[in-house]
């Protein structure tokens, strides 16, 4: 999966990428407030070959979808999180933990509901 961002070149390499929905409200740099759950997304880096993404991509062309152009899997996990965790903290689980970052981006996504 490769996000407009990342064609553009916009995002460094190695980066971890932060989303979510905020109410606007001003808080203290890496203090996420009312986050009861994250979502985090690992996925090969692009010069990383996948061999199961091309498997997906050639079984879709043989069933007709002509359409789609490009396969990377991935991993996705979600975490309940009790309190107001630190962003930083955040970064630290999903780089050292839930991926390899020398082969891997970590996406994370933080929802309030």
């Amino acid at each position: 999966m490769v996000r407009d961002a990342e064609r553009a070149g916009t995002r460094r390499r190695g980066e971890t990428r932060v989303t979510g929905s905020g109410s606007g409200a001003r808080r203290p740099p890496g203090t996420l407030v009312g986050v009861s759950r994250v979502v985090v997304d690992v996925v090969l880096k692009p010069e990383i070959s996948d061999p199961q993404g091309q498997a997906v991509l050639g079984a879709l062309g043989r069933l007709g979808h002509d359409s789609i152009t490009s396969v990377r899997q991935g991993k996705h996990f979600v975490l309940e999180v009790d309190g107001t965790p630190d962003e930083a903290e955040l970064k630290q689980i999903a780089e050292t933990l839930l991926a390899n970052p020398v082969i891997e981006d970590v996406e994370l996504h933080l929802t309030t509901d």
